[in-house]
């Protein structure tokens, strides 16, 4: 195993999933985040503790490399979202909700690939989803297949975008948690990262959040189903 990556590691559930998939497969393993003036900016917090809490797992801690915070003011700037902007979560006329930033997921991995070429890194990880998500469509398989084609002939180079949550609810991202780390990674993934849209770290069962917003409400019903299976 020599094979090396990069993971978009957010600080929340399903970017946690994905970092611990990326070790299991992986001899070295760098993480990625990205301060664009989110307003749920905790998870930022969340990152560090969650990385901390990883050398407990296996054979993890020696392939965990170095981590990439890198700021994106301008994303922000130009993102008039509740997630850069006080305003209430909901449905713009487009169909969307305002939660879509847009272009994040297509500029978080242009500058993935940037860093991974610099880094000598080939894989790139990343938690989006086609299953359980709000309908933003930089998080979708053709998406992803296309922005892949176009890194790879833009930097001349072989990068591979992997995406193993795309097929996945949330309650099979639990069990996936469940696979690679057990119990521990399991309670880690619940107590350490984030995931609410407001920033709300009020605790519940299935992890800190606000319980209301479209990310508590999709972790929720998630866990539910999870423990539901699991007893």
């Amino acid at each position: 195993m020599t094979e090396k990556a990069l993971v978009l590691f957010s600080g929340g559930q399903d970017s946690a999933t994905c970092l611990a998939w990326a070790l299991d497969r992986f001899a070295h393993v760098e993480t990625i985040g990205f301060d664009y003036g989110q307003r749920h900016r905790v998870e930022l917090d969340t990152r560090a503790t969650f990385r901390a809490g990883l050398p407990r797992h296996g054979v993890w801690g020696p392939r965990l490399g170095e981590d990439h915070l890198l700021k994106l003011d301008a994303l922000g700037a130009i993102s008039e979202t509740s997630l850069t902007r006080e305003v209430a979560i909901e449905m713009d006329t487009g169909g969307l909700p305002n939660t879509f930033v847009p272009g994040r997921n297509l500029i978080f991995l242009t500058f993935a690939a940037a860093l991974a070429f610099r880094r000598g890194l080939k894989h790139i990880v990343t938690g989006v989803c086609e299953t359980d998500y709000s309908g933003y469509p930089d998080c979708r398989d053709d998406t992803i297949k296309a922005l892949q084609v176009a890194l790879n002939l833009g930097m001349e180079r072989r990068f591979v975008l992997h995406t193993p949550l795309m097929w996945r609810d949330k309650a099979s991202t639990w069990r996936l948690a469940e696979q690679l780390g057990g119990a521990a990674l399991v309670e880690a993934i619940r107590r350490d990262t984030h995931s609410c849209y407001l920033g709300d770290r009020t605790p519940n069962p299935w992890g800190a959040g606000c319980g209301t917003c479209p990310a508590c409400e999709l972790r929720a019903r998630g866990w539910a189903a999870y423990i539901g299976e699991t007893r």
